[in-house]
């Protein structure tokens, strides 16, 4: 998915980054990124200008399947950063809208685990969406009881019922209710969205996971979650793609040394070589301004 493209400055320095509208850190305010009494019990550090949870990835599966088994007016969404995403918040407005409206925030992506730490602001491990989803319904399979409910929104024509199919035989007590591939350009046109609302609508889901790469994703969750008829819903970019097998993720090894990275790169050399080359340009600096500009802070309570 195409992104928006930074017109830098042949020589930069860390300050060059500000957005036209400086950002200063505030205080987290629970109110304001949760509104419902079951919040997340982990508590958050603010990086980059996002409030970040720490929890590890099994404390996260466990946390969303609590709100798959909770009643609640509006949808809670869940977004999982990479540096790509951080680079994209710093200079997006909209984005950043969107991020401090979800219910849940864990970091995806060995760097930001590493700058964390740097920063004295650690975080507990990485939480990648490719993870959590399946990792969800390996929670929902060991508590047994109700099904939970799943509905896929994204991927190719085809995919998310061929990624239903192998998520069924592998978690039985998962079981997919409904699956959506929207056209390109669907989100500005509102019969569309229209469309694909009255689709969740009528499945009843428990857990949507929408696989529309950011930052199409956050920004289409955020405008829509208090319509969306379902209990959770994770921005889980090609994760869909993964349990259909359509993509496969980088060996084990490289996922705990942080290399993940490099097997995408390898594997989409020609979508990936440019957001890589400007995130591995932008990320340091941003680092660097991070180091510079705040102190270190204790976490903060939801």
């Amino acid at each position: 998915m195409p992104l928006s493209l930074l017109t830098l400055p042949s020589e930069m320095d860390p300050l060059a980054l500000e957005p036209a509208v400086a950002i200063a850190p505030q205080p987290i305010d629970s109110a304001e990124l949760i509104s419902s009494a079951a919040e997340a019990p982990a508590e958050r550090v603010r990086l980059f200008g996002m409030a970040i949870h720490q929890l590890t990835l099994g404390a996260a599966a466990e946390q969303l399947l609590d709100w798959c088994r909770t009643d609640q007016t509006s949808c809670r969404y869940v977004v999982t950063p990479n540096v790509d995403h951080v680079v994209m918040h710093h200079h997006r407005a909209d984005l950043r809208g969107a991020y401090e409206k979800a219910a849940l925030v864990v970091a995806d992506g060995a760097p930001l685990i590493a700058a964390s730490r740097l920063l004295g602001k650690p975080l507990p491990e990485r939480v990648a969406g490719s993870d959590l989803v399946p990792h969800l319904f390996s929670a929902a399979q060991q508590r047994g009881g109700q099904p939970l409910r799943l509905f896929l929104l994204g991927a190719g024509p085809g995919v998310a019922e061929r990624a239903a199919a192998n998520v069924h035989e592998r978690w039985p007590l998962v079981k997919c209710v409904g699956t959506y591939c929207p056209p390109l350009g669907f989100e500005h046109d509102e019969a569309e969205n229209q469309r694909i609302l009255a689709a969740i609508a009528a499945a009843r889901p428990d857990v949507l996971v929408i696989g529309l790469g950011a930052p199409k994703q956050e920004l289409w969750v955020s405008r829509f979650h208090e319509q969306i008829a379902a209990r959770v819903a994770l921005c889980a970019g090609a994760t869909i793609d993964f349990l259909a097998g359509e993509k496969k993720r980088s060996p084990r090894w490289m996922q705990r040394m942080g290399l993940e990275w490099a097997h995408r790169l390898l594997s989409e050399p020609r979508r990936l070589a440019g957001r890589y080359s400007r995130d591995a340009w932008i990320f340091p600096q941003l680092v660097w301004r991070e180091l510079r500009r705040t102190p270190h802070e204790a976490p903060s309570r939801p």
